[in-house]
């Protein structure tokens, strides 16, 4: 048997071509799924538009969204610990397209 010590795994480095790196400003998702898989569709309301055009799609498998739905709250507990409560919208402000109450 050998006596080499294994190399701890050296996690995956991200790696963004330019234009993806730019990013998209998104203030609109829809999501929908079915059994195997999580659609999120992020768009961009504009006044004055009655559409709201998608500017990226993304497919996940249900761990993943899990996985993301964690991140995302850990995200936002550590965001209000440093900047303070980020505050729902006054009751009055009409909901974002496609969302029902």
């Amino acid at each position: 048997m050998s006596d080499e010590r294994q190399k701890p795994a050296t996690p995956p480095r991200l790696s963004l071509d330019k234009e993806i790196g730019l990013g998209q400003y998104s203030n609109f998702v829809s999501i929908a799924h079915n059994y195997a898989e999580v659609l999120l569709d992020f768009g961009r309301t504009l006044p004055g538009r009655e559409d709201i055009p998608v500017v990226a799609r993304i497919i996940m498998n249900p761990f993943q969204a899990k996985q993301l739905l964690r991140a995302l709250s850990h995200n936002v507990q550590m965001y209000e610990k440093t900047f303070g409560a980020i505050s729902d919208p006054p009751g009055g402000a009409p909901a974002p397209p496609g969302e029902t109450n």
